[in-house]
């Protein structure tokens, strides 16, 4: 039609708030860019913060190749207590004494979840069993079976050893759950545990140095967002639109 806008197409990297849902930075984006077709490439919970890969117009064809690629974590884990999402914005379930530990003895926990393994997805997630999606499940008291997941860990890197807490550096694959791991490393360890920060700092090869915080995109003129689009044959180029 004359006269009509050219839709924006390619991939925007932003850095999420925290109590953000990643449907919220869609539809933060969808106002800014007056667009409907925006969506997401790879979930972030809303207390977590980092890169969140958008996809804007025709790029959302290319969700399931960037959903696929590996991710990088930084995130604080702190002992002593476990929740019911497994995370801080969980409720409490069980507080435990945390044991004299070692920094040696944390490393040796850690590098126990390395390589190739299955995970039990938490009931707090998104993901559907029987069409019900599980937090719906978990937030009526309902325990639903549901199938271990392959996941893949590359790397779980102390960073800061300062008991009750535990700073880490952790890359691995995709649908991986970072509060699961956390979780566990706390009844590893005899003590407990929850995830109480994290950020995404990397998937494969964007990196979050590139990525602009949503309140910077809401003060950006349209055609300075639409310079920092990355092309889809950049973003994705084995994958043929």
């Amino acid at each position: 039609m004359i006269g009509q806008a050219k839709e924006l197409e390619g991939v925007l990297l932003v850095d999420k708030p925290t109590d953000h849902t990643s449907h919220d930075v869609v539809a933060r984006l969808r106002r800014k860019l007056n667009m409907r077709r925006i969506g997401h490439a790879g979930t972030l919970d809303p207390m977590a913060t980092g890169l969140l890969i958008m996809l804007i117009g025709k790029a959302t064809r290319i969700s399931q190749y960037l959903i696929s690629l590996d991710k990088e974590y930084e995130g604080t884990i702190t002992l002593g207590a476990t929740t019911d999402s497994q995370d801080a914005d969980g409720e409490v379930r069980e507080t435990r004494p945390v044991p004299p530990l070692t920094e040696a003895e944390v490393r040796t926990a850690m590098n126990c979840f390395l390589g190739d393994q299955y995970q039990m997805p938490p009931m707090y997630s998104a993901i559907k069993i029987g069409g019900v999606p599980l937090y719906k499940s978990a937030r009526k008291g309902e325990d639903v079976v549901r199938e271990p997941r392959f996941i893949r860990v590359m790397s779980f890197d102390l960073t800061r050893f300062a008991l009750p807490q535990l700073d880490f550096r952790l890359r691995s694959s995709k649908g991986t759950y970072v509060r699961t791991i956390a979780h566990d490393l706390g009844q590893k360890l005899g003590c407990g545990a929850h995830l109480s920060a994290l950020r995404r700092t990397a998937t494969d090869r964007f990196n979050i140095s590139q990525a602009i915080t949503l309140d910077a995109i809401e003060a950006m003129p349209i055609p300075e967002i639409e310079r920092r689009l990355i092309p889809v044959y950049e973003a994705a180029p084995s994958v043929a639109l």
